[in-house]
């Protein structure tokens, strides 16, 4: 099917549920209503961009008409000819335009998240900067007005993060938090160290897709739930009851702790949100291996062996190495200004979807 077949199919469709959207019986059934308006919403954009290049179709033939009309007349001819390259340039960016938003989506773009951040290589320097990725990614989720929600920490006596795990719920969380999965360096001297050495370090993101108990068939005798004391740097959040809670899922080995919650059974319920999530992402990864080989963007893969990025403080730089990105304002992206690099990638992913799309056409 040719890529104007595919617009005209879905102009049709979206004719076809607005004038569904106008039957009253849809109308007095609020959950197929929103059903139905959600689609719609979907698809305006698209068809929105279809209509217009029609019109710049008939505006590419209005040109060549009065082209061939125009005879001698040089200021008809003129306005002709400014019409048709201004006709023909608008559409050669729809069409480019069109080919990105047919492209095949993200099942999980919708989806909220759990993040898990976790120090590497370095010591308690690793731990200092996953603090400070972690309250990298609290701004940006300020900035977007998504809700965070810490499900498990494991803080140091000097202020950095062991590991931490958060959810963040919002609009399309996934499709801008997907690509932050992996290994992230960070070179700077640190604050530990007495003479001014640069050190490097080393810090692991995951970002899961978050997902109901139903999609994810998790067995009771398949699970091992230990209780234990919480505990906190330096002794502090001691729990005198054993609230925290140690679930371990028996086929893959998979460990999930959380103790931050003072009730056992609230830590209980975030240690099966984030084993959902885990092996959830192990089945998406496992999946999308049998059918391709690795992306090079690794999206939503979960990836946590591949160096991802580096944050180099005494160049003020940031590189993401996956595509070649470097920007001197690492202030800026370290209190969460993180837009420019969720854009870059964002671009990048389409671009190689296209090529990949017009290599398998050809």
């Amino acid at each position: 099917m040719s890529l104007y077949d595919q617009l005209e199919l879905t102009e049709q469709k979206y004719e076809e549920l607005d004038a569904r959207l106008q039957d009253g019986s849809v109308v007095s059934d609020p959950a197929r209503f929103a059903s139905l308006m959600r689609e719609y919403k979907q698809l305006t954009p698209l068809v929105e961009v279809y209509r217009r290049y029609k019109q710049c179709r008939s505006d590419l033939q209005e040109a060549e008409e009065l082209q061939a009309e125009a005879g001698d007349d040089a200021e008809l001819r003129s306005l002709a000819e400014e019409q048709y390259l201004s006709a023909r340039n608008e559409i050669e960016t729809l069409e480019q335009q069109m080919k990105i938003m047919l492209l095949p989506t993200d099942p999980n773009d919708e989806r909220n998240v759990i993040v898990e951040i976790r120090g590497g290589a370095g010591g308690e320097e690793a731990a200092l900067f996953a603090g400070s990725l972690y309250r990298m990614y609290s701004m940006y989720a300020e900035r977007q007005g998504w809700q965070r929600t810490v499900m498990n920490s494991n803080p140091t006596e000097l202020g950095g993060m062991k590991e931490v795990s958060f959810s963040l719920s919002g609009e399309r969380v996934y499709s801008r938090m997907k690509y932050e999965s992996g290994v992230h360096r960070v070179q700077r001297v640190p604050e530990t160290e007495s003479q001014g050495r640069v050190h490097t370090s080393t810090v692991t993101v995951a970002v899961l897709p978050e997902v109901e108990a139903v999609e994810v068939n998790i067995q009771p005798t398949d699970l091992r739930i230990d209780v234990f004391r919480a505990s906190g740097a330096g002794g502090q959040h001691i729990n005198k009851t054993e609230s925290a809670v140690r679930i371990t899922h028996i086929p893959t080995g998979l460990v999930v702790e959380c103790q931050d919650e003072r009730s056992q059974h609230k830590n209980k319920d975030r240690a099966m949100s984030i084993l959902n999530a885990r092996l959830y992402a192990m089945m998406e990864t496992e999946q999308n291996e049998k059918i391709a080989g690795e992306r090079r963007l690794q999206v939503g893969s979960g990836d946590r062996s591949e160096r991802i990025r580096t944050y180099n403080f005494p160049q003020g730089r940031m590189t993401d190495h996956r595509i070649g990105l470097s920007l001197y304002r690492l202030d800026d992206i370290m209190n969460g200004d993180l837009d420019a690099i969720f854009d870059a990638l964002a671009t990048a992913d389409q671009a190689e979807k296209l090529a990949r799309q017009e290599a398998q056409e050809s």
